[in-house]
């Protein structure tokens, strides 16, 4: 019961405990972590990867937009963790679904065509019609080209999802025949999944890199 005005100034105890003055820490939360931890080894890594990343990705767009490679990037990582994420027992993988995988694929291609349609018109209308092609073939040229970019968030999500799918199932069956099986086949199947789980880390990687690699390429073309 408050005594006098001040005494909602004064820490309350919880097991002998002055727990406000957790308080005082929370404000390293918003301070990124390099600035007040010594960074480890994970931590170079992954500003390596990010590097790597934004000198790749600075090449293929060619945007005089200063910034553009962050969002790449952070599409990257966040579709690269949940994709490892997914190979732990009882993780839901939300990158096996096109609930996801078209929410990430869908505004990106609809935000590219917006921008190019907008500011680069004439352009955009070249894309349509391939250099060289014969006369009589652009009306079909046209055709395909406009149906080739329409099918492209969905072609971007249906290629994540069925990677992520087709291991992971195939990881769920094999692992369903284990208890019909006697001591040396057990032995011969662990043997197999733990490949089977080496070969789904490096999917996850590659997976992550196309998706980013082709949303790159698809903004490139708007520019």
């Amino acid at each position: 019961m408050m005594t006098n005005l001040f005494s909602s100034f004064d820490p309350s105890a919880i097991f002998s405990l002055s727990l406000n003055w957790l308080s005082s820490f929370l404000g390293f939360m918003f301070i990124p972590t390099m600035f007040w931890l010594i960074p480890s080894r994970w931590n170079y890594l992954w500003i390596n990867i990010i590097n790597t990343l934004h000198n790749e990705f600075k090449i293929l767009i060619n945007s005089p937009y200063k910034g553009t490679t962050l969002m790449f990037i952070a599409l990257f990582s966040m579709i690269l963790f949940n994709n490892f994420l997914g190979l732990f027992p009882y993780i839901f993988t939300s990158s096996s679904h096109l609930t996801m995988t078209l929410t990430l694929s869908l505004p990106l291609w609809l935000s590219f065509m917006l921008f190019g349609w907008i500011n680069n018109t004439n352009h955009m209308f070249a894309h349509l019609v391939p250099q060289g092609a014969p006369n009589a073939l652009l009306p079909f040229m046209v055709c395909i080209e406009t149906i080739s970019n329409i099918i492209r968030p969905s072609t971007l999500a249906v290629r994540l999802t069925a990677n992520m799918i087709a291991g992971h199932l195939l990881l769920t069956l094999l692992g369903n025949t284990g208890p019909s099986m006697n001591l040396i086949m057990v032995n011969l199947l662990i043997f197999i999944q733990i490949l089977l789980l080496l070969l789904e880390s490096a999917v996850s990687m590659i997976q992550s890199y196309v998706f980013t690699v082709l949303s790159t390429l698809y903004s490139s073309e708007v520019i």
